[in-house]
């Protein structure tokens, strides 16, 4: 079983022996890799939709894993049974939808140690988030796929420290890891914040005016960070 490299990026965070759910799976390609691989005793796949349960089944059996790697139906963390995992990986899916998993399944979310999370956008939505409910983003990494660049972070329970609005866009752990594809991630948003000035700045309502300063205080952050580079 050969991954993507953003769910490579993804199944390489697990720690090896770990009992993981893979919520929202699709295909059942991050438990299969998993098991294949020995990282993980066991995983629970999950998603909400028939179809892609039926997907991960098939390529289940086509690695006779059935024993190793049990589907279940439903929304979110809810199928998972408290203390069952200790991983939940909640990857490739909006950024709003993960922090409504994690909040609508908190009784569940309470009892599992480590969480995978990778959004594919609304990333400043997660981080504020994780920071408001005691979560902690200990690992934080980039990684390129058909050319955009996602965050892949390693969570666990802890209350975190933040002291500029910003790291909820650009994780203090990518800073501190001097990630290879941060100069490029920060250029990128750099340039879609001047496409937005563009856009707002010959507007005239308050909303617009709103806008461009929250616009232009972001720039001035993205530029400060990549001097720091």
């Amino acid at each position: 079983m050969k991954l993507t490299g953003r769910l490579k990026t993804v199944a390489d965070k697990v720690s090896i022996g770990s009992r993981v759910a893979d919520i929202g799976t699709d295909h059942g390609y991050i438990p299969i890799y998993l098991t294949k691989n020995e990282i993980c005793k066991f995983s629970i796949a999950t998603d909400v939709r028939k179809g892609p349960i039926e997907k991960a089944r098939k390529n289940i059996s086509i690695y006779n894993l059935e024993d190793k790697i049990y589907l279940r139906k439903g929304s979110g963390l809810i199928p998972i049974r408290k203390g069952e995992v200790d991983c939940a990986i909640i990857a490739g899916m909006g950024g709003c939808l993960i922090c409504d998993i994690l909040e609508d399944g908190k009784h569940i979310a309470d009892t599992i140690e480590n969480f995978i999370i990778q959004p594919m956008q609304a990333i400043e939505s997660v981080a504020e988030y994780l920071y408001n409910n005691e979560f902690k983003i200990y690992d934080n990494s980039l990684v390129k796929e058909n050319n955009k660049i996602y965050q892949v972070m390693s969570v666990c329970h802890g209350q975190d420290y933040i002291d500029d609005e910003i790291y909820f866009e650009i994780g203090k752990k990518l800073i501190e890891n001097k990630d290879p594809l941060l100069e490029e991630y920060v250029e990128l948003k750099r340039r879609e914040i001047i496409k937005v000035i563009s856009k707002v700045q010959n507007i005239d309502s308050i909303s617009a005016q709103e806008r461009l300063k929250e616009c232009r205080y972001k720039l001035k952050k993205y530029e400060g960070v990549l001097k720091c580079l």
